[in-house]
């Protein structure tokens, strides 16, 4: 039986009044229950490529660097018309802090930037042609994108503004209530040869002096000589290793200059330069390509970072859609760096831009035992700049964005996405494409927008939503149901988030072991609902209902599935299974 009750009564009654959680007096008598205690757990991310989010200087465009290499809009014609481009567009540091509000008022507690590093100075002459669509193809290609470092320990000069240095960027961000997530890469630096005439700053690695340290030369990695070149010792002699020869993590990614791992001076100087970044204002850490270096790399990287920034949050992108893999990072021996979850990306696909049903998620959840540290901490997203922008209708991306800031998980989301910009297309297809001001300030127009911002806030003000245990009660068809749990360091909260994907109302009714009786606030709808044996609720076609009550599930049985959960949160080796 439900009842629902006016808001106005809202203020006669104890239990549910605010989204923030009961600040309980004792703790629970048989012990805490949370998914994580990461404080970064707390903030959704917004992913921007930084160069295509806003020009907000067209004074440090750069509109003539290059020569006949130009560095400035190079368009790459697709024949449906939708182009992609390979150069610079403008975006810098000032686009995104004149936008922070639009950002934040969507929900959102972090941005991710593109790496800040010097790129060169050129196209590069190198590598494959591109053409539309194409991956991981070089030849007329700009550094835009960041990922092409030169100095690591110098901003590149598209980014910031005369009165607007990364320090400032940082600064202003975080009183915009903001934080920054910094891109760093360990693996490669520059594109490094194939070039017809070696180009300046390809290949090449420069000290924070601006001395030149590493020169590929122009030279493909098998014809380098670490041990008897001096400017070849930062680079690995291994070329391309196909998939069928072996792993490709164990050769160069396409002709980028390949770090060699087990040299001190590649750590000192990619160590010096991030903690030099972290003193300038960077909050967290994503960590591009984590799978090319070894473990133990990663492991003496985390250990020094976090000796001297203890609880730094880092997460790493592992391309793979095998958890039992991509797991192996965030495992204590390896680091304890979280990643970002691909196999949940997969499913998420499959369910918001496919047929597939809710229970395609829950075999990626991964909520006990499973391969992960710890599944909370995980980087939850359904595609960024490496991989065609999520197919999906509207109602798909709504669908998506309900599952991604109630489920557990911290919520990455690529620009854009907010408006359905660029679905489906791939990286020289648009995927990259330039949003700019003008679609910013139109976006609040969006139906996928308004939905986000409703999701996405409730998820900012709701403990249980952030660190909370994820307990599922149904996970079918068109359908889902599940309880978030807190009771830790004095907030004590249950959501129960009930999902319809579906084209047409759902009458939801859980069962009296399901749900306690009593009152219930429904935190999207204002209204107080009373669950008495069970409880009966509709949920709106392509919409949900996340119903808040400051204190625990109180049936026996629900009870012990979160004391299971507890205790069995933390997985891989590090634990005993």
């Amino acid at each position: 039986m439900t009842r629902v009750l006016p808001v106005a009564i809202a203020a006669l009654l104890c239990v549910a009044c605010s989204h923030g959680g009961a600040r309980a007096s004792d703790a629970s008598a048989e012990g805490a229950l949370y998914g994580t205690r990461a404080p970064f757990a707390a903030h959704a991310v917004y992913f921007v490529v930084t160069d295509r989010f806003v020009n907000g200087d067209p004074a440090n465009d750069q509109r003539e660097q290059g020569g006949v290499h130009r560095t400035f809009d190079i368009p790459v014609r697709c024949a449906d018309g939708i182009d992609g481009n390979i150069g610079y567009l403008g975006g810098d540091f000032r686009g995104v802090l004149d936008n922070a509000g639009y950002i934040r008022d969507m929900g959102f507690g972090a941005v991710w930037i593109t790496p800040i590093v010097d790129n060169p100075d050129e196209a590069f002459t190198g590598g494959d042609p591109v053409a539309c669509g194409s991956s991981l193809t070089d030849r007329g290609k700009t550094g835009y994108h960041g990922y092409w470092g030169t100095n690591f320990y110098k901003v590149d000069e598209h980014l910031p503004s005369a009165d607007l240095d990364f320090r400032g960027f940082t600064d202003g961000m975080r009183a915009a209530g903001l934080k920054t997530v910094l891109d760093i890469v360990g693996n490669h630096g520059s594109p490094s040869w194939t070039m017809p005439v070696a180009q300046p700053g390809f290949g090449q690695i420069f000290d924070v002096a601006g001395a030149l340290i590493a020169d590929h030369q122009n030279l493909p990695p098998q014809q380098l000589d670490p041990r008897n070149a001096p400017l070849h010792a930062f680079y690995n002699a291994t070329g391309v290793v196909n998939a069928e020869e072996g792993s490709i993590f164990d050769g160069n990614l396409a002709q980028l200059s390949d770090f060699d791992a087990a040299n001190p001076a590649v750590f000192e100087y990619l160590a010096g330069a991030y903690e030099h970044w972290i003193g300038q204002g960077a909050d967290a850490f994503r960590i591009d390509t984590i799978a090319w270096m070894p473990h133990a790399f990663w492991k003496q990287f985390a250990e020094r970072i976090r000796s001297r920034h203890p609880d730094f949050f880092m997460f790493g992108e592992a391309f793979d859609y095998d958890a039992g893999k991509i797991a192996e990072h965030t495992w204590a021996r390896n680091g304890g760096i979280s990643v970002l979850d691909f196999p949940m990306k997969q499913a998420m696909d499959e369910v918001f831009a496919g047929t597939a049903g809710f229970e395609r998620l829950g075999s990626a959840l991964h909520l006990e035992r499973g391969p992960y540290a710890n599944p909370y901490e995980l980087a939850t997203f359904y595609d960024n700049h490496d991989m065609p922008r999520m197919d999906a209708t509207d109602a798909g991306f709504i669908d998506a964005h309900n599952w991604l800031f109630t489920a557990r998980g911290i919520p990455v989301v690529y620009y854009g996405s907010e408006t359905g910009f660029m679905r489906g297309r791939a990286e020289h297809a648009g995927n990259r494409a330039y949003y700019g001001q003008t679609r910013v300030d139109a976006g609040a127009r969006s139906p996928i927008h308004g939905a986000l911002t409703r999701i996405a806030n409730l998820r900012r003000d709701t403990p249980a939503l952030q660190r909370g245990l994820q307990l599922p009660l149904r996970l079918q068809d068109d359908h889902a149901a599940f309880y978030r749990v807190i009771d830790d360091e004095g907030v004590r909260q249950t959501a129960l988030v009930l999902l319809n994907k579906g084209d047409a109302p759902w009458s939801a009714s859980l069962d009296a072991d399901e749900v306690d009786d009593g009152t219930w606030r429904d935190a999207l709808g204002g209204t107080l609902v009373t669950a008495r044996d069970g409880l009966a609720l509709d949920v709106p076609a392509h919409g949900v209902r996340v119903l808040l009550r400051d204190d625990l599930p109180g049936r026996p049985g629900l009870r012990a599935r979160l004391h299971s959960l507890m205790s069995g949160r933390h997985g891989g080796p590090d634990v005993a299974h």
